[in-house]
């Protein structure tokens, strides 16, 4: 096998890794993606309850208030806590689509190079044998 053949293989074999590696950073992607939904859905559903509770007519005793105050904080607290936890899955999710698109970078710079060599190998290929033929006749036709 020709050297030039040895390397456009090895680029298209290098170029299908990249792509898989490419696909797997988008599942990474789509993953983080999919939990900073969630988490954001949560925070504000929590956000939601506490402030339903806090706007509910009065209680009717001390002992009532105190309890619905005590919930109410808790509510809030797993809201923060949710909130934070959804900043950090948005920077993980970032860091997931930048990664995804290195990925991406990296693969069509595999293919442009496979697909330059193999335009070379096509063109040495046919001049070569273009000229393998004898001349007949003048040269000028």
């Amino acid at each position: 096998m020709h050297p030039d053949q040895r390397r456009l293989r090895r680029l298209q074999r290098l170029e299908q890794i990249r792509a898989i590696a490419k696909q797997a950073a988008a599942q990474d992607a789509a993953a983080a993606e999919g939990t900073l939904q969630q988490l954001r859905a949560l925070a504000d559903r929590t956000r939601a309850m506490a402030h339903d509770y806090r706007r509910r007519a009065g209680p009717s005793d001390g002992y009532a208030l105190r309890l619905t105050g005590t919930f109410v904080a808790g509510l809030s607290g797993i809201a923060t806590s949710t909130s934070s936890d959804a900043r950090q899955a948005q920077l993980i999710a970032d860091r997931k689509q930048h990664e995804l698109a290195i990925a991406e970078r990296a693969r069509a710079a595999v293919q442009d190079r496979a697909a330059a060599s193999e335009r070379a190998l096509t063109l040495r290929f046919t001049e070569s044998a273009l000229g393998a033929r004898r001349a007949i006749g003048t040269e000028l036709e």
